[in-house]
């Protein structure tokens, strides 16, 4: 369950490094503009801050600097399938759209993650969405995601061009997805139906850092000590992944620009395991 050296050395730098291509891009954007379906540029960059404000407060283990009525009630019994409530309501109450002070804003409270996550130490502990648990790297690695992803949006949006790199975005699957199931996800990733019967396990591989198995079984899912032939070898460029996991770029071309790579004695499963194992898109 250590973290590694060179991934904790890699997020506490990367994170500040993101940020800081992310508020260059939003200088001159017009705050206006669709930036996704729901959300405009400005409306981006409040989530944005709504994200850094929420992972502060876990890191002091004090209430979010929100004006959302029982954000912490809705904190805790949040699931993947019900963050949009969440983000709708932080978005609801907390009112500000002026781009510079979102920026502004944005600056300093990811500072003070920083600072607060090297008080803290890599392997601190917080209680996430869901009741999740997530060593502070997870927590990093989620917020580095979040900027790259809505930074990704922006660029978009704005006719420019924004690259995911593929180094930091492994850290999302290594230290925020991986590290989070290694300590319990709680109940975020509850659903309904009926749990698949067996096991199917999938082999993740990528070449910035050691390859993983995940099981999932009765409708968990765990990490499990990799096999030598699991029902899925599941090969990709993490960069794409992680744009694949939340809906920005489909399966179908993230395989035919062979940035993923599907395998295993059963693949036709993996889509049984994604079902369970899945992030808001």
């Amino acid at each position: 369950m250590s973290v590694n050296p060179h991934q904790w050395r890699r997020v506490r730098t990367s994170v500040p490094v993101v940020l800081g291509r992310l508020l260059d891009l939003v200088d001159d954007a017009p705050p206006d503009r669709p930036a996704t379906a729901h959300w405009t540029v400005a409306d981006t960059m409040a989530h944005l801050c709504g994200v850094a404000a929420m992972g502060l407060a876990l890191v002091r283990g004090g209430p979010p600097d929100l004006p959302v009525p029982d954000l912490l009630e809705l904190r805790r019994r949040t699931t993947v399938d019900t963050i949009s409530v969440m983000n709708a309501e932080v978005l609801r109450h907390f009112t500000e759209r002026r781009l510079p002070v979102l920026a502004d804003r944005l600056r300093a409270d990811v500072e003070e993650v920083l600072r607060a996550v090297d008080e803290a130490g890599p392997e601190h502990e917080v209680s996430w969405l869901g009741g999740a648990r997530l060593p502070v790297t997870g927590l990093l690695a989620h917020l580095l995601n979040e900027l790259n992803l809505h930074a990704w949006d922006i660029a978009r949006a704005v006719g420019r061009r924004w690259v995911v790199d593929p180094a930091d975005a492994a850290l999302f699957v290594d230290l925020f997805m991986v590290g989070m199931t290694r300590r319990g996800y709680g109940r975020l990733l509850d659903r309904d139906g009926p749990a698949h019967p067996g096991t199917i396990s999938v082999n993740f591989r990528h070449r910035f850092g050691p390859e993983v198995t995940m099981a999932l079984a009765d409708g968990r899912v765990t990490v499990a000590p990799t096999e030598s032939r699991p029902d899925v070898r599941l090969s990709f460029d993490p960069a794409v992944f992680t744009l694949m996991l939340f809906g920005r770029v489909s399966r179908p071309r993230a395989v035919l620009a062979r940035k993923l790579w599907v395998g295993g004695r059963r693949p036709w499963l993996l889509p049984v395991f994604l079902r369970t194992m899945r992030l808001p898109s």
